[in-house]
Parts: structure tokens; C-alpha cells; sequence
């Protein structure tokens, strides 16, 4: 419930339709920050701020928290991979 008594809409995790919607935002939003050359989410100021509300108000705290961690952890991720890569290109020669 809200404060005057309006129900307040939170996304339900178990709905099919609600996760979906949750994911095409997100989808939406970190397009948006690649489109921008943004890496951690938040970082963007007002760049990406319609897809961001959009993104807030589909997703779960819980999940945007988890979403966002991924996106800066697979960041971190390529460029480890791209570094051992190259190490390994150096000890073939």
C-alpha cells in the first residue's frame, strides 16, 4: 500500500510477463551505456536518464543491484581475458 492508501506497483519476480519487462528494460538501459561508452552503471548523469527510470521502475532493487554488478564484473572480466590472451601469444613466439 502507498501512503494515502494507493497501491503501490512493485514488479513481481514470478511473473513471467514482469521478468520479461524487467529484462527488456535492463537490455534497453545498458544499450544505452554502451551507446555512451559508460562501463558502471550510474555513472552516466543524465545521458541514459529515460531508459534508467524505465529500468528502475521494471526491476526489483535486488535484481538492478545484481544486474549492475555483472555488467562491471564482466567488464573487469575482458579485459583479464584479453590480457592472458596476449601473454599467451608472447610465450607461443
Amino acid at each position: 500500500m502507498g501512503w494515502f492508501g494507493g497501491k503501490t506497483e512493485t514488479p513481481d519476480p514470478t511473473s513471467r510477463a514482469d521478468r520479461q519487462k524487467c529484462w527488456e528494460s535492463r537490455d534497453a538501459y545498458f544499450a544505452c551505456l554502451d551507446g555512451a561508452n559508460i562501463v558502471k552503471p550510474g555513472d552516466e548523469g543524465t545521458a541514459c536518464a529515460d531508459v534508467k527510470k524505465a529500468y528502475e521502475k521494471n526491476c526489483a532493487k535486488s535484481w538492478i543491484d545484481y544486474f549492475n554488478k555483472r555488467r562491471v564484473l564482466a567488464e573487469q572480466q575482458q579485459g583479464v581475458l584479453a590480457q592472458a590472451r596476449t601473454q599467451a601469444d608472447s610465450v607461443r613466439r
